[in-house]
């Protein structure tokens, strides 16, 4: 495998260091081998239940535990056994590993902790330094879904790009290299990396920014280079880099997406079979999002929303699956993939099942990529159904080709999917998959003239209008209540629902299932809960102080089970759909939640919002408010939220004081470097700036005339609901 194209600049080489920008804190308490975790351990992790060594546990990524001291008799009794509070107070996505007694996660802007798993007492902390001023070209928060480890090492991949590899026991830095094919281009690292046989892999994001996706592997040891698979092709003048790539470049047209990047980033899911070596990989949406811009409306454009399979030694293509083939609304495949067997048609099948954005939950034969079995999770409008000869799925063009009529077009489901990157998980005892899925529908529009790249690296570059929303909180409520999420344990074979658990909105946590016959799940609107696994009871309830978003885990040191829920509210429903987000009614929080039984520790609970100033007068006509608005939305919608409503993440424009009002034009022009704010110098003239914040002014005067309505939006569920009737069986 060509490890890059002639027409790519070289990588860097690793840095090699001794010491990083590690905090000692207790470090004498690390055991004297930490995080001693090799391919075999991974493969036999059932030997020892009581550790978590790898993302979804196994290789499998099945997210189930053989722990059972904690059952559905006793769950009830679960209680806060310690808590840990994380530095920044913005999204939380990570799975946290746990090895031999020591946890290792991540909070915002990739900085690293290791705890001691029986207390939570801080035995290092590592901060990467992230470049945060590039915070503005991560599309989704500054977020990170943990680490990797391997051989006395963490892995870390850092928001701006970076690999890192940390020493286990000190949290010093061992070696850094940057990922990055391109620097002039926007990309990210949110996801955790997986480390097979002996190469640490990484993906990246940036797809919403115009980047060309690819999957990296790394020595372990040095962070030496040591393949890259490309998911899109380049520039059509140049010969492909690989077999792969002369595939991929038959199924796109013309030569825009070269500029455009293609997209196809592998930004999340991974997973790996060792009897096959085969490394599972999940890509990503085009970059333009409408295919009449990126590909002339031609071609599948593969690998885009593909599931491919790669040689873990050597990056060489295997066989590919496309779930959505020629994308157009950002349907990823990046979504959690599982390995297991099923019984299907009779026979033992060794398969890998996923549930991306589309809708669809696909059963594959992992081998070989062969379509088993395909069906609908939740209600879609884009296809009819999934044609079980060519694998391919019906589009209805009526409903969803926004691009072929030039018709605005209500898609269901829509840009965070039926399914996002919350992680799924599979119990072999019930042969159920546990799925955090979404009820939501979104308008998307084709633009008549092609896009031209924008300069700004902080802007998206999606090629079409699409999140439009009300601007007024009663239109906002209304559509809000259109969103909601559910718990749905999905029979793989059957592909039905056993049974269903509704929530109040979208962006519930992802889920952890165990031989306890037990589900845990966080929710959105601040919970942490456990469902029996086989009829979906819940058995337990407890407030979590925020929005619960990443993966619970479990683990038991000396004997003792606990539970782990990494909470805090964020990422990208909550900045870019605000308004919408605050149907949860919750704000940011992010600390580390462990539980055992018995646990009396007491919960932190996060301070109360400030009050909302009083704007200064408007003294802008309709016609700068309306240039304000338009500057605002290409700007700085996707991180304040569309309208300027804020989902609490990030500072809530209507809302400044009167010392930011009179500094607005030196925040804008400066940025705000620790929060993540890029200066918007190069981007907007003083005066653009001016018309933004008579904009905003503006927004700050309706907020005070709307004055009750938004209280609603945070309505919580009514608490007295019986159990039973939180169930739906089929």
């Amino acid at each position: 495998m060509t490890q890059s194209g002639p027409h790519r600049r070289p990588m860097p080489g690793a840095l090699m260091r001794s010491a990083g920008c590690a905090v000692l804190a207790l470090a004498c308490l690390a055991p004297a081998f930490a995080a001693e975790v090799d391919g075999k351990r991974i493969i036999d992790a059932d030997k020892e239940p009581g550790n978590w060594m790898s993302h979804g546990r196994t290789y499998d990524e099945q997210r189930y535990s053989p722990l059972n001291t904690i059952n559905d008799s006793n769950v009830n009794q679960l209680g806060l056994a310690w808590s840990y509070k994380l530095d920044l107070d913005r999204g939380v996505e990570a799975t946290p590993i746990v090895v031999d007694g020591v946890m290792y996660t991540t909070g915002p802007f990739s900085v690293v902790y290791a705890l001691d798993a029986r207390n939570g007492k801080l035995l290092w902390k590592y901060d990467p330094q992230s470049d945060r001023h590039r915070a503005g070209e991560a599309c989704c928060d500054a977020v990170n879904r943990g680490v990797a480890v391997w051989q006395g090492k963490v892995y870390v991949g850092v928001l701006d790009g970076r690999l890192e590899a940390i020493d286990a026991k000190t949290g010093k830095r061992v070696w850094s290299v940057d990922t990055r094919s391109d620097d002039k281009r926007s990309y990210t690292i949110t996801g955790a990396p997986r480390v097979v046989n002996g190469k640490v892999v990484i993906g990246n994001g940036g797809a919403e920014f115009g980047v060309r996706g690819y999957v990296t592997a790394y020595d372990a040891e040095t962070g030496k280079q040591a393949w890259r698979f490309f998911t899109v092709p380049g520039d059509p003048k140049l010969p492909p880099e690989d077999k792969a790539m002369e595939i991929a470049s038959k199924t796109w047209h013309g030569d825009a997406f070269v500029e455009q990047g293609g997209g196809g980033t592998a930004w999340d899911s991974f997973a790996y079979d060792p009897e096959l070596n085969l490394l599972y990989i999940g890509v990503g949406n085009g970059s333009l999002w409408d295919p009449k811009w990126r590909s002339q409306a031609k071609g599948d454009n593969l690998f885009l929303s593909s599931i491919v399979a790669v040689n873990a030694d050597t990056g060489e293509y295997a066989w590919h699956y496309q779930t959505t083939p020629g994308d157009a609304w950002d349907f990823t495949a990046t979504q959690h993939m599982i390995l297991a067997e099923l019984p299907i048609n009779g026979k033992q099948r060794k398969v890998l099942m996923q549930a991306p954005k589309n809708g669809f939950f696909y059963v594959l034969d992992r081998a070989t990529g062969e379509l088993l079995s395909a069906k609908n999770i939740v209600p879609v409008n884009w296809a009819k159904g999934i044609d079980m000869k060519t694998g391919r799925p019906i589009v209805d063009d009526e409903a969803a080709a926004y691009w072929k009529d030039g018709k605005r077009k209500l898609v269901t489901p829509a840009f965070w999917g039926a399914h996002d990157w919350h992680p799924m998980s599979y119990n072999p005892n019930t042969g159920l998959v546990y799925i955090p899925a979404h009820i939501m529908s979104a308008y998307y529009e084709h633009i008549p003239e092609a896009p031209k790249r924008h300069p700004f690296k902080s802007v998206y570059q999606l090629g079409l209008r699409t999140g439009m929303m009300p601007e007024g909180p009663e239109g906002l409520l209304e559509m809000a209540k259109t969103w909601s999420g559910k718990l749905i344990a999905w029979d793989p074979v059957k592909q039905a629902p056993a049974w269903e658990v509704p929530y109040i909105t979208i962006f519930n946590g992802g889920t952890l299932s165990t031989a306890g016959n037990l589900v845990f799940e966080g929710s959105a609107d601040g919970r942490v809960i456990a469902y029996a696994a086989d009829d979906g009871k819940k058995l337990w309830e407890s407030p979590a102080a925020s929005g619960v978003m990443a993966a619970p885990i479990t683990y038991s040191v000396d004997g003792e089970q606990y539970v782990t829920f990494m909470a805090g509210w964020g990422g990208a429903f909550s900045t870019f759909a605000g308004a919408l987000s605050l149907r949860a009614g919750v704000q940011p929080f992010a600390q580390v939640l462990t539980y055992k039984i018995g646990g009396n520790a007491t919960l932190r609970e996060p301070p109360p919002p400030a009050d909302t100033p009083k704007p200064p007068a408007l003294t802008a006509d309709e016609k700068t408010v309306a240039a304000g608005a338009a500057l605002y939305d290409g700007n700085c919608s996707q991180c304040h939220g569309i309208h300027a409503v804020s989902g609490g993440v990030l500072p809530d424009l209507r809302k400044l004081t009167a010392e930011k009002h009179q500094m607005f034009l030196g925040i804008l022009y400066g940025g705000r470097i620790p929060d993540g704010m890029p200066s918007f110098a190069e981007a907007l003239k003083p005066e653009q700036v001016e018309q933004v914040h008579q904009y905003l002014i503006k927004r700050a005067h309706d907020l005070q005339s709307e004055g009750s309505v938004w209280q609603r939006f945070s309505a919580k569920p009514a608490a007295a609901t019986p159990l039973a009737d939180n169930t739906s069986k089929e």
